[in-house]
């Protein structure tokens, strides 16, 4: 069964469940304001994708940081530190899959990997 990390009122995690369950994709969501990302399954992800990847640079809570935060952010160490506090800036949705970890919603990776 497919794991979904993200936030429930995040539009690109709304479009990835209204995809999921349009299309018969059985889950369980993991909504980090209720259950926050653990420095171990960090790890775990990052066995797969990169720290670069996971950081969402996009967000406003990237935005948010100071520029000498976000300066501090250089290597999978320090930004799991900033990870772990601001769960929010984890590209999201994060999928876990039997062929793999996708971030973000691409309706053609979707039709594709899962």
């Amino acid at each position: 069964m497919l794991q979904v990390y993200g936030i429930k009122n995040c539009n690109t995690v709304k479009k990835a469940i209204d995809w999921l369950n349009q299309n018969g994709k059985e889950f369980v969501f993991h909504d980090y304001k209720k259950e926050p990302a653990t420095i171990e399954k960090l790890k775990e992800w990052e066995k797969e994708i990169s720290w670069e990847q996971l950081v969402n640079k996009k967000g406003t809570t990237w935005k948010k940081l100071t520029p000498e935060e976000q300066a501090a952010v250089v290597d999978a160490n320090t930004a799991n530190h900033v990870l772990l506090k601001n769960n929010s800036m984890i590209k999201r949705p994060l999928i876990e899959s039997p062929n793999g970890i996708l971030l973000g919603f691409d309706e053609v990776d979707y039709k594709t990997k899962l």
